[in-house]
């Protein structure tokens, strides 16, 4: 018998709208769930697009108002200059989404959700997580002066080659799906995650017949080069909001860059997925949707 082939649809956003966040770049907000449901806000990871995760925050639609957004050149968003793409500007960035957001589906609490680079991005913040009543954070990029440093840069280092290297053009989305499950990372993924891979990192180029990367490889490469000057900065003892990082099992063989075991930091609601990589959120959403909501839902009804 056939296999059955498990192909993931992403629904209509119920809106849609356009956030300013400098004079050259709109950030395209998505709402997607129940609009009378309490509210999360969520964002992706470096190279990546948050449709990427519909496996994961379908699991929330019934329940929750979903405000889903890309970084700056990801996803939905256009591509503008090489020099403003960095974390002080994804900062910036998420600063302004986070004010824009109340003001365009009004105001109510939210708990933010970022996998990866958005989570760092939000521990940098000089906001200290005001605009949330809680944080999750998948996996984020932390790292502290010493060895823990000089292995963080060195795989830092390691990962911005190999995506230099990458091809930036294909014939076909299933060009990159079709190659994905043998790269190692990428081999836990959920059955027909590596389709929806290629179908939101890709787009048309132009009018030619061929597809792009939506976020290119120098721009995913420049972030992860300077990854390490940022990951140090990440202070716990300074935040206002509840936090809680959900990581990747300790115990594998990083899948991006190494995690940082959380489980001695005070300030922080630490757990971690046995057998998840980097991508926990595309190989045990289910897990990843529990964990998260026996953090979430006492915050939300206290």
């Amino acid at each position: 018998m056939a296999e059955t082939k498990t192909t993931w649809e992403l629904p209509t956003p119920l809106e849609v709208r356009d956030v300013r966040v400098d004079s050259d770049t709109v950030i395209k907000l998505r709402r997607h769930g129940n609009p009378n449901g309490k509210r999360l806000v969520m964002s992706h990871g470096n190279g990546l697009a948050i449709d990427l995760y519909y496996p994961f925050w379908s699991l929330l639609a019934d329940e929750f108002d979903l405000i889903v957004y890309d970084l700056r050149n990801h996803g939905w968003n256009a591509v503008g200059n090489i020099e403003s793409h960095t974390i002080p500007t994804f900062v910036k960035d998420h600063d302004a989404i986070a004010a824009a957001i109340d003001e365009a589906f009004g105001a109510k609490p939210k708990v933010g959700v970022f996998h990866s680079v958005s989570g760092l991005v939000s521990l940098l913040s000089p906001t200290h997580g005001s605009p949330y009543v809680a944080r999750v954070l998948f996996d984020p990029p932390l790292c502290k002066p010493g060895r823990n440093y000089a292995d963080f840069e060195e795989a830092a280092n390691r990962t911005s080659k190999l995506i230099r290297q990458r091809s930036e053009t294909f014939r076909e989305t299933t060009e990159l799906s079709e190659i994905l499950p043998f790269i190692p990372q990428f081999q836990q993924l959920m059955p027909g995650v590596a389709d929806l891979f290629a179908r939101t990192t890709l787009r048309k180029q132009g009018e030619s017949d061929r597809y792009e990367l939506r976020c290119p490889r120098d721009f995913e490469a420049q972030i992860v080069e300077f990854a390490s000057i940022y990951a140090v900065l990440v202070d716990f003892d300074t935040y206002v909001c509840p936090t809680k990082v959900i990581g990747a099992d300790p115990l594998l063989p990083s899948a991006y860059l190494p995690t940082l075991e959380l489980s001695g930091t005070v300030n922080v609601d630490y757990d971690f997925l046995p057998e998840a990589s980097h991508f926990l959120q595309l190989e045990q959403p289910q897990e990843c949707v529990s964990t998260m909501l026996e953090f979430v839902k006492p915050i939300f009804e206290g």
